[in-house]
């Protein structure tokens, strides 16, 4: 079989072509786009003026590359006699990780400068930088990024396996989509939802950009998997091109506020990259599945396709380093907003009624997205199963449904709306996603319905269905599946997180509201999971062991619900006396309210989950009679005849005794 040749003999070649790409595509926006021009009071310096954007452009694209590197290690390529291709793409990732390491840091130092205003020669800026570099939120997220950046170098110059590449990978992702706190969106009065798409858009190019780059530095190496490797890179690139096109439109909405936008020079720079953006959708749609038949031929059509949509690719990266330094024709804030839109990120809701409960919503885009997402997969692997004949029950389907319109409901009406604001109706969220959304979901099997839909993979690599089992079945999960350090995760963290600053946080700050329904979901659902769960995992305890650590945990929970209605002072006090409701209760009333609500919640949930791990016990002992039934017709009662003639030697010997 012939080979594809390769794009370059070394990894100098793509990495030319995008770099050199994204720097002259950064230098000619920023000076059309007057982001090089002296400022009027404060001016850093043409030095940081000219810095910032092509550092910014040699960072991303450096980080882009080492995660797609690392993917490719952990989940493309094919596993052969030996894992050298494996070692060489992870150490190919740390020279990368170096490269974004340098990078970003000099962007943590440049940022500091331009926002104090100093040359790189004055000597108050090194002064200035190692006493507030943590204290301004734009350089502490990208010193989080940069910090990200030494670790992930640093494991992938030491990693072997490819548990250790898919971790290295998950925390470079991390380290990437942190900065979309940095951007023009993290201050905009639609706060939420441009962080939301920014961090989106970020995840979704890091997999397409990085993805491609990946394979164009190993194509070499890879040789005659080339094809395979590129097909299944295909079908991550398709669902990030789609993550892409869509959070760049809601970026673009929420950044140029309407047609007259467009005539800025933040409006033509995003015309721009929507141009480059349809023109890698048309190339891809048209040209992907054509060329990776021909690369097991001559592979002639993938090299050129490859510097084609690279150059282009470091086009966009270019355009977007400019862009976050260019500002938008939308003010990132309000003149004067409220205490509550300054704090929450949103407007006062005003007093609640009784029908707000069902006819208000304030979608959250990115929850509604999650919960399309899973809707959509769990119903396409429903209907490959009917498609083959295979049955699977309707009821699990709509129990999956319901839990996700739950959650929605929870993270996108009335219990988000105020409870941004409200204790009481902030806690009704939380039960609903912690205790009544993992009540729905659990059921539902979809673990079990994936493994079964999922094609598996003959060559030894991570598919999604490989990566499944290998999380059901790892020593991390038969540690949280454990029932005891699945409840104490459930109630302990329930505590911790009230009666301490998370709580605040979690009201506060952006991140802290998701990594807090993040939290109270999957523990949630971890709970439920090891109680009434079908799904493939570790083996279950006993019934009645569950049933005793089911109402173990919800009395505590229901002492956590006690306790905070007999509360007399304020949780969160700060956050509560600075909002300063005109409309709304006193803050120590309402948080005895919420304290009532936990207690009173959980009650209905509790006996629904009592039942079915009775119901599962009752199973589980009518198909172990039938099993001993079937075992005594096998071998005419031989257990029963050994039992009766023990007996007998036992009173034979007693009467011996006698």
């Amino acid at each position: 079989m012939s080979t594809a040749p390769a794009i370059a003999r070394t990894p100098l070649g793509p990495a030319a072509v995008v770099g050199v790409s994204g720097l002259v595509v950064a230098l000619v926006a920023a000076s059309l786009a007057g982001v090089l021009a002296p400022l009027v009071l404060d001016d850093p310096g043409p030095v940081v003026r000219w810095a910032l954007p092509l550092v910014r452009v040699v960072s991303d694209l450096s980080s882009a590359a080492t995660f797609g590197l690392l993917v490719l290690a952990a989940f493309l390529v094919p596993e052969r006699r030996t894992t050298e291709r494996r070692v060489q793409a992870s150490r190919l990732a740390a020279v990368t990780g170096v490269v974004w390491f340098v990078a970003a840091g000099l962007g943590v130092f440049l940022t500091f400068a331009s926002l104090a205003g100093l040359r790189l020669g004055d000597p108050e800026l090194a002064r200035q930088f190692l006493t507030f570099v943590w204290s301004l939120e734009v350089t502490r997220v990208l010193s989080i990024s940069t910090g990200v950046a030494l670790v992930v170098t640093t494991g992938a110059l030491l990693a072997r396996t490819r548990t250790a590449y898919a971790w290295l990978a998950a925390v470079a992702l991390a380290g990437i989509v942190v900065v979309a706190l940095t951007g023009h969106s993290a201050g905009s009065a639609s706060h939420e939802d441009a962080v939301n798409s920014l961090g989106v858009h970020l995840l979704g190019v890091s997999v397409w950009v990085g993805g491609l780059l990946a394979v164009a530095l190993m194509q070499p190496r890879i040789g005659q998997d080339l094809a395979a490797t590129v097909s299944r890179y295909s079908v991550l690139a398709g669902w990030a091109y789609a993550a892409v096109a869509v959070t760049g439109l809601q970026q673009a909405f929420i950044r140029l506020g309407g047609p007259s936008g467009v005539a800025s020079a933040y409006g033509a720079m995003v015309v721009a990259k929507t141009v480059i953006l349809v023109v890698l959708g048309v190339m891809g749609w048209q040209q992907r599945r054509r060329v990776i038949a021909s690369i097991s031929r001559d592979g002639s059509g993938f090299a050129r396709l490859v510097l084609v949509e690279l150059g282009l690719m470091g086009a966009a990266f270019g355009l977007g380093a400019v862009l976050s330094r260019t500002p938008p024709p939308v003010p990132d804030s309000e003149e004067s907003p409220s205490a509550v839109l300054s704090i929450t990120g949103f407007p006062d809701p005003g007093p609640m009624s009784t029908s707000d409960w069902l006819t208000q919503w304030r979608p959250n885009w990115l929850m509604l997205a999650i919960a399309a997402v899973a809707v959509g997969l769990y119903v396409a692997g429903a209907r490959r199963l009917t498609r083959r004949g295979d049955a699977w029950p309707v009821h699990r389907t709509v129990l999956w449904t319901l839990g996700w319109l739950a959650f929605v409901w929870a993270t996108s009406g009335a219990p988000d709306i105020w409870g941004r604001v409200q204790f009481s109706v902030h806690m009704v969220m939380h039960m609903v996603v912690a205790m009544i959304v993992p009540l729905l979901l659990v059921p539902a099997a979809p673990l079990t319905l994936a493994l079964r839909a999922l094609r598996s993979r003959p060559d030894r690599t991570w598919g999604p269905r490989e990566l499944i089992l290998q999380v059901v079945h790892s020593r991390a999960m038969r540690v949280l599946a454990n029932p005891v350090v699945a409840a104490v995760l459930f109630f302990g963290s329930l505590a911790a997180f009230y009666w301490s600053p998370l709580f605040e946080l979690a009201l506060t700050t952006h991140t802290g509201h998701l990594l807090m329904l993040a939290h109270f979901l999957l523990t949630g659902y971890l709970f439920t999971w090891v109680l009434i769960g079908i799904d493939p995992g570790p083996p279950k305890w006993s019934p009645a062991i569950l049933l005793l650590i089911l109402f173990a945990t919800i009395t505590f929970h229901a002492f956590f619900g006690v306790a905070l209605t007999g509360t007399s002072f304020v949780l969160a006090p700060d956050f509560f006396e600075q909002i300063n409701l005109p409309w709304g209760p006193d803050p120590l009333a309402d948080q005895q309210r919420a304290g009532e609500i936990a207690w009173g919640f959980g009650e209905a949930p509790t006996l629904v989950l009592a039942i079915l791990v009775a119901r599962q016990w009752f199973r589980r002992e009518k198909q172990e009679s039938v099993r001993l039934d079937r075992q005594a017709d096998r071998d005419d009662d031989a257990a029963l005849r050994a039992y009766n003639a023990r007996l007998q030697r036992l009173g034979s010997q007693a009467k011996e005794v006698e």
